[in-house]
C-alpha cells in the first residue's frame, strides 16, 4: 500500500505544480485514444503543453482544495466526468487544439458502439466469392456475380451517423477491408483564465467577432430607443430625433433657427425651389454628356488620318 500512496502524493504534488504554472487548458475527451497515439500527443506537445490525465475524484479533489487559494479553477470542477483529460499550455490556443487533434489514427467498427459518421460502400467488386451473399442480403445491399466474384450495384449507406453498429456491420466491413472511423482526441471546451467557453468559439475569426459584437450593440442600441434611455451608441440617433421635433415645432411656430429657415424658406416658396432645382439637374446633364462628346472626337482623329491614302493604292 505505501508505493501506492507515494504515487498518489507525487500525483497530488504535480497536478498542483502544473495548476500554478499553466492559465488555460484545453479540455479533451479521449474515448478510443491509445496509448500509442497518447504517447505521441505528448512527445509533440513537449515544451508547449502538457496532458494531464488520471482518476475523476482525485483531479475533482485536487481542484477543490487548490481553487480556495486560487478561485478562477473552481470553474474547471464540473468538467472533469467521463474519459476526460485536460491540456495545459500557456501558448496560443488555437496552435495547440490542432496539434492535439492532428494524432488521429483509422479504426475499424466496432459492435455495440455509436458510428460518429456516415459509413458508405462504394459500387464495384468486392473481391468475395458468391458463398458470402448473406452478408449482404442482410443489410439489403443489392448486389450480382461477376465472373465468380460478388459486385455491388450501387453505391449503399451501411450505417448513418448516430446509429448503433451491430454485427453484422461490423462483419461485412471487416470481410471489405473498410477502416471507417477515425478516433482521437476531442476539444469539447477551453478554459482560459478562469472562463471556461466552447471550443468552437477557437474558428471565430477577428471579423466573425467584430460581426458579433456590432450585432450586439445594435440591440442594444435599439432597446434603448424604445425605452428613451440615453446610452452612447442611441445618443446620435437620439439628438437626430429631437432635432427633427424642433424643426417640425419651428414650422407651425414664429420661431425659427438656421437648419429650420431653410426649410421654412422652401414651404414659403416652393416654385422658386422647384426651378433651382430644374436648373441643378439641367446644368448636370451637359456634364454627363461632355465625355460622350470628348470621346467621338478621339475617334475622329484617326479617321482623318486613315483618309489620307498618300496618292497609292492597295493593289498598285
Amino acid at each position: 500500500m505505501a508505493p501506492k500512496r507515494e504515487r498518489k502524493e507525487k500525483y497530488v504534488e504535480k497536478l498542483k505544480t502544473i495548476l500554478g504554472e499553466y492559465n488555460n487548458a484545453l479540455i479533451v475527451k479521449v474515448d478510443n485514444v491509445g496509448s500509442k497515439q497518447m504517447a505521441m500527443a505528448r512527445k509533440q506537445l513537449r515544451g508547449k503543453a502538457i496532458i494531464v490525465m488520471g482518476k475523476n475524484t482525485l483531479i475533482r479533489k485536487v481542484l477543490r482544495e487548490f481553487s480556495e487559494e486560487h478561485p478562477k479553477l473552481a470553474a474547471l470542477v464540473d468538467y472533469v466526468f467521463g474519459n476526460v483529460g485536460f491540456v495545459f499550455t500557456n501558448e496560443n490556443l488555437s496552435e495547440v487544439r490542432d496539434l492535439i487533434l492532428s494524432h488521429k489514427v483509422p479504426a475499424p467498427a466496432k459492435a455495440g458502439t455509436f458510428a460518429p459518421k456516415e459509413v458508405i460502400v462504394p459500387a464495384g467488386p468486392t473481391g468475395l466469392d458468391p458463398a458470402q451473399t448473406s452478408f449482404f442480403q442482410i443489410l439489403n445491399i443489392a448486389t450480382k456475380i461477376v465472373k465468380g466474384s460478388i459486385e455491388i450495384v450501387n453505391e449503399t449507406v451501411v450505417v448513418r451517423a448516430g446509429d448503433k453498429i451491430s454485427s453484422s456491420h461490423v462483419a461485412l466491413l471487416d470481410k471489405l477491408n473498410v477502416r471507417p472511423f477515425q478516433y482521437g482526441f476531442v476539444v469539447s471546451d477551453v478554459y482560459e483564465d478562469g472562463v471556461v467557453y466552447s471550443a468552437s468559439i477557437l474558428d471565430m475569426s477577428k471579423d466573425d467577432l467584430m460581426n458579433k459584437f456590432m450585432a450586439g450593440v445594435s440591440k442594444v442600441t435599439t432597446l434603448a430607443l424604445a425605452l428613451g434611455y440615453p446610452v452612447v451608441s442611441a445618443v446620435p440617433h437620439l439628438l437626430g430625433g429631437a432635432v427633427r421635433k424642433l424643426i417640425a415645432i419651428a414650422l407651425v411656430t414664429d420661431y425659427s433657427f438656421d437648419l429650420a429657415q431653410k426649410y421654412k424658406d422652401i414651404l414659403a416658396d416652393p416654385e422658386a425651389f422647384a426651378k433651382l432645382a430644374a436648373a441643378a439637374a439641367a446644368g448636370a446633364a451637359p456634364a454627363a454628356g461632355a465625355a460622350p462628346a470628348a470621346a467621338a472626337k478621339v475617334e475622329e482623329k484617326p479617321k482623318e488620318e486613315s483618309d489620307q491614302d498618300m496618292g497609292f493604292s492597295l493593289f498598285d
